[in-house]
């Protein structure tokens, strides 16, 4: 096998269009939120733009990971304070909040099961990408997407019970975690790994890593823009349940990273570290858990059009978050 070289001109013009990426990433973010507005209106089924979803998530994941250090993962997985920290943030400090915040809610009880569905649960998927482009410690957080995923299964059960009875902890079954994991986390991150080993010793695979590495900020802007088109239509059903929980979202989306902030401070975490924990508290696990929440016996179309809100929130949340957690968190 060749050995993996570089051509000094080619990499420098890679760098320079990367940088420029990431520069201006917000204005390309918010010009792919402004498209899929009209896009929505011109396509307004979901069947158009639903299908996308995952297949961009997956890709945005991808060469997310290839940027990252995979070499990491182990370290990573190993570090017991940055696992506690997230475990308290996301599964005792921001149910905390959410219960206080609920409490503003109509009493109607599909609106507080939306509600709880989408902010009870921390992503896993889309946070480490902005994590990363918020210079967090994205391995960190790609470690601990198993961890995640097996507490939110346990305890999403209990804290629906607590807050909104027993038959809503019924609903929760572990079958679209198991599969979001698969198809947006296990599957991209063994293709980064193959090819990151593959890049070590052939130029080709060199070069394409080199290349692939220009796409994150690309692909993050493909998936909002897919992710909008396809949630907006959803919205117009359920308006007055929309404005009423617009607010509680708002809220949270200020409060939850400034909490996770304050638990990274208190656990003594390292500054990547504490910008991981902050934009983990801020992010919800809204595109997995839909499919859950459907399951709800009348839940259409209150139910989707609250949780899609959030996604909404929370994507306007992420741009904002990426220029000042950096600024903030020092």
């Amino acid at each position: 096998m060749a050995e993996a070289s570089e051509d000094p001109a080619v990499s420098a013009a890679s760098a320079s269009l990367r940088d420029g990426l990431e520069r201006h990433q917000v204005w390309l973010y918010l010009a792919a939120v402004l498209l899929a507005i009209p896009a929505s209106w011109l396509w307004p089924s979901p069947a158009t733009f639903e299908p996308l979803i995952n297949p961009a998530l997956a890709l945005m994941l991808f060469v997310t990971f290839l940027q990252v250090p995979l070499a990491r993962l182990g370290a990573a997985f190993l570090d017991g304070r940055f696992l506690a920290a997230l475990g308290v943030a996301n599964f005792i400090v921001v149910p905390v909040i959410v219960a206080g915040l609920v409490q503003f809610l109509p009493p109607q009880p599909l609106v507080l099961l939306g509600v709880l569905f989408v902010l009870l649960v921390p992503c896993v998927d889309y946070v480490v990408t902005f994590s990363h482009l918020g210079r967090g410690d994205a391995p960190g957080l790609l470690a601990a997407t198993p961890l995640l995923l097996l507490l939110q299964m346990l305890l999403l059960p209990f804290y629906l019970a607590l807050l909104a009875g027993e038959s809503a902890a019924a609903l929760v079954t572990p079958g679209p975690f198991v599969e979001a994991f698969i198809v947006l986390i296990a599957l991209p991150l063994a293709a980064a790994v193959v090819l990151q080993r593959l890049a070590r010793h052939q130029r080709v695979m060199a070069r394409a890593v080199e290349y692939l590495g220009l796409l994150p900020v690309p692909a993050t802007a493909a998936v909002l823009f897919i992710v909008i088109a396809a949630v907006l239509p959803q919205l117009g059903a359920a308006s007055e349940s929309v404005r009423a929980v617009l607010p509680i979202y708002v809220a949270f989306a200020v409060l939850a990273p400034l909490a996770g902030w304050a638990t990274g401070w208190l656990f003594g975490l390292r500054t990547q570290q504490t910008r991981a924990l902050a934009f983990s508290a801020g992010t919800r696990n809204s595109l997995v858990i839909l499919p859950l929440a459907l399951a709800i016996p009348g839940a259409l179309p209150i139910v989707p059009a609250v949780i899609v809100t959030q996604t909404l929130v929370e994507l306007v949340f992420e741009l904002i978050y990426i220029r000042a957690v950096p600024r903030l968190i020092r």
